[in-house]
């Protein structure tokens, strides 16, 4: 018999019920393909990594002249793809994997996701249940105990985009006070990396810039087989 559809796991969630799907595209001659939904939204596919992948390679290479190893903040695990490329860098000496929703730490955890068992066995990545806006905007900041304690870079990929929030109360997170609480968090010359679904905002590039100092916004670019053609996502790099 052909595999054609399994759902690995359903979970109720604060946000929503949440659930993981492995399943066979015909269209892509059988190709498997891992998909994440809330609600009857989808959050992300092991289709379309690339962005995801690039926000880690983007903020790390803008770091590539920094001196000794790197700590390493990312907000949102997902299907994983934000960490691992992270942990391809040899210079990342921890990796803090901030996630709200307990069932996307056990996915991984069970091995019922394709990474899951290389970041679990990679001993620099902690995955950590959490909300990563409460600890960002929080005076204690992301270690409990550490007030003070400061990392390289925080690369951020929860939300749709800076105006698209899976919870509302995400939203004043991307603003002036929000950002520099952020900032606050980063060593001298550390990186904030945001991906984005949606193309350049030149309004919040303007913010990151008032807050960090610099941004550049990059656009990723990546086929679509479904449409034939390529689609786009964005990545933004503000640094201190």
């Amino acid at each position: 018999m052909t595999f054609e559809f399994e759902e690995l796991d359903y979970q109720a969630t604060p946000l929503g019920e949440i659930s993981l799907r492995r399943r066979a595209e015909p269209r892509l001659e059988g190709t498997i393909v891992y998909e994440v939904k809330l609600g009857d939204e989808f959050l992300m596919s092991s289709l379309f990594t690339e962005a995801e992948e690039q926000l880690a390679r983007l903020a790390l290479a803008a770091l590539a002249n920094r001196d000794g190893p790197l700590d390493v903040i990312v907000g949102g695990l997902g299907l994983g793809y934000t960490a691992a490329a992270a942990l391809e860098d040899p210079s990342v000496a921890s990796l803090t994997v901030i996630e709200v929703m307990q069932p996307v730490i056990d996915w991984h955890r069970r091995g019922l996701v394709p990474l899951g068992k290389r970041l679990c066995a990679d001993s620099r990545c902690a995955l950590l249940r959490a909300d990563f806006f409460a600890l960002a905007t929080s005076e204690d900041g992301f270690f409990a105990g550490e007030p003070s304690r400061t990392v390289d870079a925080v690369l951020l990929d929860i939300d749709h985009s800076p105006d698209h929030w899976l919870n509302p109360g995400n939203c004043a997170f991307y603003t002036t006070t929000g950002l520099q609480y952020l900032a606050a968090r980063l060593k001298p010359g550390g990186v904030f990396g945001l991906w984005s679904d949606d193309l350049p905002d030149a309004a919040f590039t303007r913010l990151l810039e008032n807050v960090f100092g610099s941004c550049i916004s990059h656009i990723v670019t990546f086929p679509n087989p479904y449409t034939g053609g390529k689609s786009s996502n964005t990545v933004y790099l503000a640094r201190m």
